[in-house]
């Protein structure tokens, strides 16, 4: 299947899309982002990955202070910050936030749309399962499965009190890395199940 519209040869727009969400969106959901965006590098022009905040200050540069924190990737100074809308959840296929908090932030805004398919980054990776994909080569196909698999699972897993990523926020080195720590471990298990097809 080809990449481009058969009628025009402009390229189709990527056939799922993630978005990661926190609560100024220059710490958390860029880093969820850039690791979501590097670990799916081969399928861009399926899988469009992006990041919303829920208290955001829209178009304002990411401060010096955001990229130097140690552990951060450098490469989050690129980032904008945009607040989260409606909108922006009803044209995500997964929504993932760094906190349940995020996660109850976007079911309030578009209850229907986000109900089963918004988690917390480290609820989603531990729900999903490489299994719901079987079969699946098509990597958006696969995503979708993997998003359907995981809130299916969810009402039965039980509740799990360790689903949070902090902020960072004025925290210490120790609490930074653990809170880089979480969203790698969390990212590669999501990948590891995306790329198992």
């Amino acid at each position: 299947m080809s990449d481009s519209d058969s009628h025009t040869g402009a390229p189709r727009p990527p056939r799922f899309r993630v978005l990661t969400v926190c609560t100024g969106n220059i710490y958390r959901s860029p880093f969820m982002e850039q690791l979501l965006r590097a670990g799916l590098a081969s399928q861009q022009e399926t899988i469009h990955v992006s990041s919303a905040g829920t208290a955001a200050v829209p178009d304002s540069p990411v401060s010096d202070a955001a990229y130097s924190v140690d552990g951060w990737v450098t490469d989050v100074s690129a980032t904008i910050p945009r607040r989260l809308t409606a909108g922006l959840i009803d044209a995500s296929d997964l929504v993932l936030g760094a906190s349940t908090e995020h996660r109850e932030a976007a079911v309030r805004l578009s209850p229907v749309r986000a109900l089963t398919r918004a988690f917390s980054l480290r609820e989603f990776a531990r729900l999903v399962s490489a299994e719901d994909g079987a079969g699946l080569v098509d990597p958006a196909a696969r995503f979708t499965a993997l998003v359907k698999g995981a809130a299916a699972r969810r009402g039965t897993a039980g509740a799990h009190g360790d689903d949070d990523v902090a902020d960072p926020l004025g925290a210490s080195a120790a609490e930074v890395h653990t809170c880089v720590a979480r969203i790698e471990e969390s990212v590669a298990r999501i990948l590891a199940a995306v790329r198992a097809g």
